[in-house]
């Protein structure tokens, strides 16, 4: 299955106190578990650099990962950057 790496940055003015971002990360996991029931969540994380959110996912459906994207982008107020990951032996194998 392929894997989809979703880079994050969050909006100014996304959320006045660091404490709301825990409802919309919420919202934004109920609608993608709804709308994109195809995409696996692998793993999230936040970072301290360029992004404040690294999410790691997998789906035979790349509609799908557009779709969690843009959920992400409109329900959880951010610029996301998607990009196609392959696993680094998968990589080495093919060289």
């Amino acid at each position: 299955m392929p894997t989809y790496i979703i880079l994050s940055r969050f909006v100014p003015g996304a959320f006045a106190y660091p404490q709301e971002f825990k409802k919309i990360a919420k919202t934004v996991s109920e609608k993608i578990k709804k709308e994109c029931p195809d995409v696996r969540w692998k793993d999230s994380f936040a970072t301290m650099g360029r992004f404040d959110v690294v999410d790691i996912v997998e789906s035979d459906d790349p509609r799908q990962i557009e779709r969690a994207a843009m959920i992400i982008r409109s329900y959880g107020h951010s610029i996301t950057e998607t990009m196609t990951a392959t696993a680094w032996k998968d990589f080495l194998s093919a060289l």
